[in-house]
């Protein structure tokens, strides 16, 4: 070895490399360098203004979601939550309707898993390994034997306004309403104090578009499906 080089290696770490400027910026450059992303979640659909409207639904705190809808949308969200990582498991009476899902979803690993009516057995929900329970038990679900918790939330599907809605709207962290009669509009304006126009809005709203609520805040949601969505759900509707 030469003098030479011998002056410009380094132990363990061989020759120095060419010198370079470091990347860096100063403080007032650092504002420029934000990304225009959401909170971390479940990507559910657009707002009006065409931003990412994010879900959250993995969290370490019980979280309950009632979604007064069809059950396209809930088969939407459950993909999508499969994708972050989630496992669903789906309690419902119809699993004809869920099986091409549950057979599709996860690239072969059993990510989404089907059970009957109040039979879900414990789902041991954890930080790396949430779970999201979707109930789809028709107008008058049971009580259900698996509650949320942390890292285990419990999403409700329900294709009406039914008598057990306004109990288990009141316990929800978030609800969704698609597209109600106009007196089912009325009862939900007043359960969850909207804006008479809003109240109104929600017997017109176009298939695919959710009126997403909690205590302090509303968003209208467009839900479009991706080509692969729309291949194995067909395409954005109410009625089932």
């Amino acid at each position: 070895m030469s003098a030479t080089t011998s002056a410009r290696s380094r132990l363990g770490f061989g020759l120095i490399g060419p010198r370079r400027g470091r990347h860096t910026v100063s403080l007032d450059e650092l504002a420029s360098l934000a990304l225009p992303v959401g909170d971390d979640g479940t990507v559910i659909g657009v707002d009006a203004e065409g931003r990412p409207a994010v879900l959250g639904i993995n969290r370490p705190t019980p979280y309950e979601v009632t979604l007064i809808g069809g059950l396209w949308t809930a088969q939407v969200l459950a993909l999508r939550a499969a994708a972050t990582g989630a496992r669903i498991a789906v309690e419902t009476g119809r699993s004809q309707a869920w099986t091409a899902l549950a057979q599709a979803a996860g690239g072969g690993q059993p990510c989404i898993s089907l059970h009957d009516v109040g039979r879900v057995p414990p789902q041991g929900a954890s930080a790396g390994s949430p779970v999201v329970v979707v109930r789809d038990c028709g107008m008058r679900p049971p009580r259900g034997r698996v509650v949320a918790g942390p890292w285990q939330s419990v999403v409700t599907l329900l294709p009406y306004l039914s008598p057990v809605a306004p109990r288990l709207m009141d316990k929800s962290s978030l609800v969704g309403v698609q597209r109600v009669s106009p007196d089912e509009a009325a009862q939900i304006g007043r359960i969850m104090n909207l804006p008479p126009a809003e109240t109104q809005a929600l017997s017109t709203l176009a298939d695919g578009v959710t009126l997403w609520c909690t205590d302090r805040d509303r968003q209208f949601v467009m839900t479009r499906a991706t080509d692969a969505e729309s291949g194995l759900l067909g395409s954005a509707r109410r009625m089932d």
